[in-house]
């Protein structure tokens, strides 16, 4: 029965079984400044994820949502909001753009 609702579902538009999965994750780095040059990196920012202050870079990610193989990886300091990324990781072989 639920392969029958599925398969309704996906005639209809309304279950997306292609296009590109966008994920992002957090790498960490020290915030400290107690080290030989006495400064932060760079190129880590400071983010808010719930309630809790990180301090790193983002990994914004593209994953193809047919094979599950991750297609892009896109590096960004860690306060650039995932939103903002999410066009350079769409592969343009969608339902809508079939390449």
């Amino acid at each position: 029965m639920l392969a029958l609702v599925n398969e309704i579902l996906v005639e209809k538009g309304l279950m997306l079984k292609t296009g590109t999965v966008v994920v992002a994750t957090l790498i960490p780095a020290p915030s400290s400044t107690k080290n030989s040059s006495g400064t932060r990196d760079p190129e880590m920012r400071q983010t808010q994820k719930s309630d809790n202050w990180r301090f790193g870079m983002k990994a914004h990610i593209g994953v193809d949502a047919k094979s599950g193989l991750l297609h892009t990886v896109v590096g960004t300091t860690g306060n650039v909001h995932d939103i903002t990324e999410a066009h350079a990781l769409l592969h343009g072989k969608g339902p809508a753009n079939p390449s």
